[in-house]
């Protein structure tokens, strides 16, 4: 799994014009999952995410994580971050799992940020959404699972 994170001040996603997930302070995950992932990944990630020290203290250093805040998490589904531009012009995707795999791990992903107690929102799998972030900092972070591995 790859995630995406920003650090936020507030953030939003539509579908069809409809808001379906907003949060105030806290981070957006830009979650893409691979042929590779399981379970032990989906859970390695969110814990990863919840406890990473991104938010600043009162001396401004990288001190606190999401649960020592208990920020906002907004969730998203985005397969294109397992883009192979490597050759040509267009991106190819065979790294990104199909929907089968990526979607019940996503909502494995999900719940498993539920369980800190944090807000957790979400966009709508497979869904064409517009997402609204307000960078903080801006703070973004990119962590792979494969890493972990």
């Amino acid at each position: 799994m790859r995630a995406l994170i920003q650090r936020v001040s507030k953030a939003s996603v539509k579908v069809d014009g409809k808001i379906i997930g907003e949060i105030n302070k806290g981070l957006v995950v830009l979650l893409g999952v691979n042929n590779n992932d399981n379970n032990d990944t989906a859970g390695f990630l969110a814990n990863k995410i919840i406890n990473l020290r991104i938010f600043e203290d009162e001396s401004g250093k990288f001190n606190l994580s999401a649960m020592d805040l208990g920020a906002e998490i907004l969730a998203i589904s985005q397969f294109t971050l397992y883009a192979d531009c490597r050759r040509g012009r267009r991106p190819g995707f065979t790294e990104a799992a199909h929907p089968d795999i990526s979607e019940p791990l996503y909502n494995q992903f999900i719940q498993l940020l539920k369980t800190s107690g944090l807000k957790v929102e979400t966009g709508q799998f497979g869904a064409h959404m517009l997402v609204e972030i307000h960078n903080d900092g801006p703070v973004t972070i990119m962590l792979d699972s494969d890493e972990k591995r």
